[in-house]
């Protein structure tokens, strides 16, 4: 069968944007890389997304995009992506951002809008979306992932192995939730837990963004729902003092700075995964819960970080699942509209199902 997806451009290319064009390849799509500054030596175009001309040239070339761009350029990305007919597909968190893109899909009906297709959103949702749909009744869904050092150090006990502007905008806007079987708001970094997983200890607390659609899916069937961020113990209290008491909280640029210098990328990193959903399964109560510690992994003859890697397999996979009918060819997709055992049957996906288990 011939697939709906045969050309793919991929805008960003990054510790994720990178293996994201690898693996595109891999699954056997043909692939344009697009970066505002391409790496020297490299077969990478460069782009400017601001120069609108410029982007739609590009886009309107190839059947589908993934941005792995920052957050805040993906909203013209994907105005662009609607003009010209372009499917596509982001990592974004931002709430906001995806609010925009399923207005997009609702005035472009014919295209395909898949956002939020990374670790959380993305694949925490596929995961407890799955667990949830076993259920006749639902109680709560805890959703929970931490991108973390194997190694802390500090006080803080973490690394910027991802966009800094990503991990400050989850810290510092509210979060959508659902409690009492309906939707409302609780600031970021509250109702802070413990949590032990594999023998180690970590802190939860709500962020934002971490459920993309879900407490609109979910509201009057789950009476509890939440994502929280997973952290060595102590790290939010150590958020909240810069952030309110040094006033960092009305300095978004310089709290991205001065906290990616502190604490920058470190090779030897661990995403930690819990997804666990607790009602009532064949007239009886239960809870199934599936944990995960993912490892930096070796993908074409190179070790890719933990965060690397779980980001582009599960962004790769939803591309598959699109171009082999697996998913539909248009409209708004949604992480919960995904089957589990369905992502792990593409090329991409499958390492979920043999990887990282506790």
């Amino acid at each position: 069968m011939q697939r709906s997806i045969r050309s793919v451009a991929v805008l960003g290319i990054g510790t994720v944007g990178e293996l994201v064009v690898d693996m595109l390849t891999e699954s056997g799509f043909d692939v344009v890389a697009y970066d505002a500054a391409p790496p020297p030596g490299t077969e990478v175009r460069p782009l400017d997304v601001t120069d609108g001309d410029a982007l739609a040239e590009a886009l309107g070339a190839v059947d589908a995009l993934v941005s792995c761009l920052p957050y805040a350029l993906n909203v013209a990305v994907a105005e662009a992506a609607a003009k010209v007919g372009t499917h596509y597909f982001d990592l974004t968190e931002d709430v906001p951002t995806t609010n925009r893109v399923m207005e997009l899909a609702e005035q472009h009906p014919g295209t395909v809008f898949a956002p939020q297709c990374g670790l959380a959103p993305g694949l925490i949702g596929i995961v407890g979306s799955s667990l949830a749909a076993t259920f006749e009744e639902i109680r709560s869904v805890e959703l929970r992932v931490g991108a973390l050092p194997r190694h802390p150090a500090g006080l803080l006990g973490y690394a910027f192995n991802w966009s800094p502007e990503g991990v400050v905008n989850e810290y510092l806007n509210d979060c959508e939730v659902l409690r009492g079987g309906r939707r409302t708001w609780l600031p970021a970094m509250s109702e802070t837990e413990r949590i032990v997983l594999g023998g180690v200890e970590f802190e939860a607390a709500l962020t934002s963004g971490g459920l993309g659609t879900m407490c609109r899916t979910l509201e009057g069937r789950a009476q509890r729902l939440d994502y929280k961020s997973l952290r060595y113990p102590g790290h939010f209290q150590q958020m909240r003092f810069l952030f309110d008491e040094l006033g960092l909280r009305s300095d978004f640029d310089l709290a991205c700075r001065l906290l990616t210098t502190a604490k920058p990328p470190v090779t030897h990193d661990i995403v930690f995964f819990y997804a666990a959903v607790d009602g009532t399964r064949d007239g009886r109560p239960h809870r199934e819960d599936f944990v995960r510690g993912y490892l930096p992994l070796e993908i074409g003859g190179r070790t890719w970080r933990a965060i690397s890697w779980t980001t582009a397999c599960s962004v790769t996979g939803v591309v598959e699942m699109v171009a082999d009918g697996t998913l539909p060819a248009s409209g708004f997709i949604r992480q919960e509209d995904i089957a589990f055992d369905d992502l792990t049957a593409t090329r991409a996906g499958k390492r979920f199902a043999v990887e990282g288990r506790i």
